[in-house]
């Protein structure tokens, strides 16, 4: 029976049977799912490998706030790291009419073939990553060199912040987003200040942590621009030169610090000004560098919940 004799010998009402349903789904989606929720940050934000295809935006056209660029410090071996990572990220939800973020993962250049086969797969899967040209490295200058070009790779549609983060610290991005919203959008560094004791004496000014710190888009095309960072890369751990380089120079005057929002793992070890217990409110946690950390690190934010019962797995 073909189509149009299929149809012609429907009643007016078994089409209305056929079409109710339909309908109803449509409704349901347009109703229930809020334009304002970003569900996927990572698979539908913008391409981030560094040919002139990477600058296209994402296709979400909600107007957001501001913009937010996140950039993962990590390695090219990774792999697992990044997995959890891009899975941790996509199930999380944040007001998209507040910000607009975008997560790429940074490296050095690939020195191995199998890395160059297995990296290659993953842009083309997820297109979140930014290959650096520099030798590997952790404070000879890889912060900076991601930084400093991040303006050349997207400064045809700018930013508002630009964050540098590592791939042990677990970032609630709806905390992140809101705690931005009232902050200045110009000379602004962000993040937990070091050293936070104030009862002892440290013989550095103070920084923003590495575990993950904002700045300004100004301040971004500042490091573009500057000559100082070129020279002092190699001055010590990447977070206080940083903020020596800010120091120095007189910038970075808008200064928020997120204590006790952001912070350390504590497990058995002693409280402090920057490592203690879970807090309701967080923002970040770092030195999540064990899978076990991880596991009750999202059991106490029960990060799971919304997993649903089903016949096709058992987990008890």
């Amino acid at each position: 029976m073909s189509y149009f004799t299929f149809s012609k010998n429907l009643s007016p009402s078994n089409w209305t049977l056929i079409l109710l349903p339909l309908l109803f789904l449509a409704l349901t989606f347009l109703l229930i799912l809020p334009s304002n929720i970003h569900l996927n940050p990572l698979s539908s934000n913008c391409s981030s490998s560094t040919s002139s295809s990477s600058k296209s935006l994402s296709t979400d056209t909600t107007k957001s706030d501001y913009r937010l660029l996140i950039g993962i410090i990590t390695l090219p071996e990774r792999y697992e790291r990044r997995h959890l990572l891009r899975t941790i990220y996509s199930l999380q939800t944040y007001n998209t009419a507040t910000a607009h973020v975008d997560i790429r993962f940074i490296f050095c250049n690939l020195t191995t073939r199998g890395k160059k086969v297995f990296i290659a797969l993953e842009i083309m899967k997820y297109n979140d990553i930014i290959i650096l040209n520099c030798t590997e490295n952790m404070n000879d200058g890889k912060t900076y060199k991601f930084l400093s070009g991040v303006p050349a790779l997207f400064g045809d549609q700018p930013y508002d912040y630009v964050m540098k983060a590592d791939d042990d610290s677990y970032i609630r991005l709806d905390n992140l987003v809101e705690s931005l919203k009232d902050k200045s959008r110009v000379d602004m560094y962000y993040g937990l200040v070091m050293p936070c004791d104030k009862d002892n004496f440290f013989p550095f000014p103070p920084f923003m942590s590495g575990m993950g710190y904002v700045l300004s888009w100004d301040l971004i095309e500042w490091m573009a621009q500057s000559d100082f960072g070129q020279d002092e890369t190699g001055g010590g751990p990447e977070d206080m030169w940083t903020g020596k380089m800010l120091n120095l120079n007189e910038k970075g005057k808008n200064r928020y610090d997120n204590a006790p929002r952001m912070y350390d793992y504590k497990g058995p070890s002693p409280s402090n000004c920057f490592r203690h217990e879970y807090v309701t409110n967080t923002i970040m946690v770092h030195q999540l560098k064990e899978n076990d950390r991880w596991v009750e690190t999202l059991d106490y934010f029960n990060v799971t919940s919304a997993l649903e019962p089903s016949e096709f797995y058992h987990i008890e």
